[in-house]
């Protein structure tokens, strides 16, 4: 049977790009880019706003009292999210990541759930909807998010120590509650959680043993990634970098590891299970062991631009199609187009240079963390 084709004539999707052919072939879940790179998980932020003031994503003296957030009018609505939702796996995303800031300071997050959970893939199998949090609110929300729809949680946790963790996050919020918030989580089944810590060496690199004991048969899987030069506002320095594999020489130490097969394909973490059979760990090696060949993730933002790499310094602008009357089928096909010419692989690139170069597209100011979810 031929493909629809269609006529999409003189439409932009973003600022100043060349104009999108005029004819597109219709979705049909086989989208790849230029690498050959299908789009197969979509995460959405879902606020700019966040409670904590993590100095890798937030530090507190950028986004201060004077920082100027996103005024609500600015935000998708859920209807909005839904509709470019619906339009992304009809193009092949089984996967959509709830992100933020903190995602639950969105009010009504969980009505948003429920719509997305009522999506389904060409073949007719419901979306895998996952949320990644702080778990500040969660031992609140757990209950809520689980009967909307939600299927799993990703919470970050930088320390055990309550010190260290304390100053961390920098609004001196107690690792107790975030502690409380990943036992709901497993109370109500929104499991297995993954707890996401970020090592900085000098830093919490001293917690690595203690945060792999106290998970370890759990059934969480707890997943240690490398300080990324994520945004502008870090001040990132490779020498603050504890490369993953030295993660595992320190945990071999005390917990003998072998090395299993990925989940899934695009995969970002490198999975270890436990000799034991105490669960397993999983290493996030963006720094060290670039995976941009396998990246099949795309970003929206808060405000509707599309990101097509988390080290991007621009987006395309699907909020203006949204709210320009444009139909579905025209949407798809910006996306479609946008996807199709993506040749972003800024991990591969600056792990090829010199330590003392400056990384690709260095000149230009790279979205936040915060802006477009991790």
């Amino acid at each position: 049977m031929t493909a629809k084709i269609i006529p999409i004539a003189d439409l932009r999707y973003a600022s100043s790009t060349p104009l999108i052919p005029s004819t597109f072939q219709a979705p049909n879940g086989l989208l790849g880019d230029t690498l050959g790179r299908p789009l197969r998980d979509l995460r959405i932020s879902v606020t700019d706003r966040c409670n904590f003031r993590c100095s890798y994503c937030m530090p507190s003296e950028v986004f201060n009292k004077d920082y100027a957030f996103l005024p609500q009018s600015s935000l998708l609505s859920f209807e909005e999210i839904t509709r470019l939702a619906r339009i992304f796996v009809a193009h092949g995303v089984e996967k959509i990541r709830l992100t933020g800031g903190e995602p639950l300071l969105r009010r009504h997050l969980e009505v948003l759930i429920e719509m997305l959970a009522k999506l389904r893939t060409p073949s007719g199998k419901p979306l895998d909807i996952t949320l990644t949090t702080n778990a500040s609110l969660l031992a609140k929300k757990a209950q809520s998010l689980k009967d909307a729809g939600l299927q799993r949680v990703t919470v970050s946790l930088d320390a055990l120590d309550d010190a260290t963790f304390r100053k961390m996050n920098d609004v001196d919020f107690p690792v107790a509650d975030v502690l409380a918030g990943i036992e709901a989580a497993q109370r109500v089944g929104l499991a297995p959680i993954k707890v996401n810590m970020v090592v900085k060496r000098g830093t919490n690199d001293n917690e690595i043993l203690p945060m792999a004991n106290y998970f370890r048969g759990t059934g969480s899987v707890l997943r240690f990634i490398e300080y990324m030069d994520v945004g502008a506002s870090n001040g990132w320095r490779m020498d603050e970098v504890l490369p993953s594999a030295q993660v595992i020489e320190r945990l071999q130490t005390e917990f003998p590891l072998r090395a299993i097969d990925a989940n899934s394909e695009g995969e970002t973490a490198q999975r270890w299970s436990y000799l034991d059979g105490g669960g397993e760990i999983g290493v996030i090696s963006s720094v060290t062991q670039a995976f941009c060949a396998s990246c099949n993730r795309a970003r929206l933002s808060t405000e509707g631009k599309l990101f097509l790499c988390l080290f991007a310094s621009q987006g395309h602008d699907l909020r203006a199609l949204l709210r320009g009357n444009y139909a579905d089928d025209q949407i798809a096909a910006a996306v479609g187009h946008i996807w199709g010419v993506r040749d972003d692989r800024y991990s591969e690139l600056r792990a090829a240079l010199p330590a003392d170069s400056s990384p690709p597209g260095s000149g230009a100011k790279r979205v936040e963390m915060s802006y477009i979810g991790g």
